[in-house]
């Protein structure tokens, strides 16, 4: 497993990483009240501690009454909240890392607990998929307070010290939600038949945040083509649709593309074998970070399922890399199995690799 591409320093708009490894953002049920423990302090250290270039974290609501669907999710507003991720942040800069906080709504998406808060839900139109009425439409004042809850959350992770924040606009959460034609149907400023018309939505979250961080401070969104509700969905077509809508998003703000996809192996269009954060990067010219089931032989929605995934070869990552595809790499569930991974990996210590377990998912290793 050469991995040398993975090991060069990376330096953009004042985020100054010691190798291209991104710990992908892992939904982590283990904050209850959604205030953070000592043990995700110490899980988030772990992964400082064994040289992850940057730390996003798992998605934290920011402050709309149901951003996050369980009720131990982190939340990232209220003086009990803040003061955890500061004892979390603190702990990474003393372990030498360095840490971004995923910013999350997840919209219309029902709760995994009958006994948490339900509604009322926010979302475009008030569709949890094409045609699945739940809840009603987001009113006008309600967007524009969304947008301003994001803004806010931003500056509070500035304030704290993260060196970066990354917004979550993908996977069918809210701002995903509004890039949809399947569960956007809006006949206002934030609705359009055309997807950049749709974008309207992340495109003012991301100028608000712009505003709040300022221009020399690194904002990243998190994007995809699928969503959970429906795997094969995509929003671009071709390369010149991908190029207008992740352009709009670069206009308002975004310095960094996180592109996910479910294999990061996977060409996103006919006739080239660039993948969708190859194809970000060429368009935009924006430096991307590639994610989908990186180190292990299965993807991660079969893994959750209950199959076991295996470590597997780098050689076609670090080809990627090495002809300039993207510049980061995001890594989920190797690295929440086994915070030891880049250095292992680094060190040659193949033989050492773990395989992923679903069990994993239960506890803070």
């Amino acid at each position: 497993m050469a991995a040398d591409a993975l090991f060069k320093p990376f330096d953009y708009k004042g985020l100054h990483l010691k190798n291209r490894i991104v710990m992908a953002p892992m939904t982590r049920s283990f904050s209850p009240g959604g205030v953070v423990t000592d043990d995700v302090v110490a899980y988030y250290r772990r992964r400082a501690e064994n040289e992850v270039g940057l730390i996003v974290s798992e998605g934290t609501g920011v402050d709309r009454p149901i951003s996050v669907n369980d009720a131990n999710v982190p939340r990232f507003h209220g003086d009990k909240a803040l003061a955890g991720w500061q004892r979390v942040i603190d702990a990474v800069h003393e372990a030498g890392g360095a840490m971004a906080p995923q910013l999350w709504h997840v919209g219309a998406v029902r709760a995994r607990d009958p006994e948490f808060p339900a509604g009322p839900y926010d979302s475009p139109s008030g569709l949890s998929r094409p045609d699945k009425q739940f809840g009603e439409g987001m009113t006008e004042e309600v967007v524009a307070d969304t947008i301003a809850a994001f803004a806010k959350a931003a500056a509070e992770a500035k304030r704290l010290g993260f060196e970066a924040v990354e917004l979550h606009g993908a996977h069918g959460y809210l701002i995903d939600q509004f890039f949809w034609d399947g569960t956007n149907v809006r006949e206002d400023a934030y609705g359009s038949k055309e997807l950049t018309g749709r974008a309207r939505f992340a495109a003012d979250i991301l100028k608000e945040v712009r505003k709040a961080v300022g221009p020399d401070y690194p904002v990243i969104i998190r994007i995809s083509q699928w969503k959970q509700q429906d795997y094969a969905v995509k929003l671009a077509h071709d390369p010149k649709s991908l190029e207008a809508w992740l352009g709009a998003l670069v206009d308002a703000g975004a310095d960094i593309l996180h592109c996910s996809q479910r294999r990061i192996w996977e060409p996103e269009f006919e006739g080239s074998d660039l993948n969708f954060a190859g194809w970000a990067k060429k368009l935009t010219g924006v430096p991307t970070i590639s994610v989908g089931s990186v180190g292990l032989s299965g993807e991660f929605i079969a893994a959750y399922g209950g199959e076991a995934s295996q470590p597997a070869s780098l050689d076609e990552l670090e080809r990627r890399m090495d002809r300039g595809d993207f510049d980061l790499v995001a890594v989920g569930r190797a690295l929440l199995q086994d915070p030891e991974w880049v250095v292992k990996i680094r060190d040659g210590r193949n033989d050492e690799l773990k395989s992923f377990e679903r069990s994993a998912m239960g506890v803070l290793f």
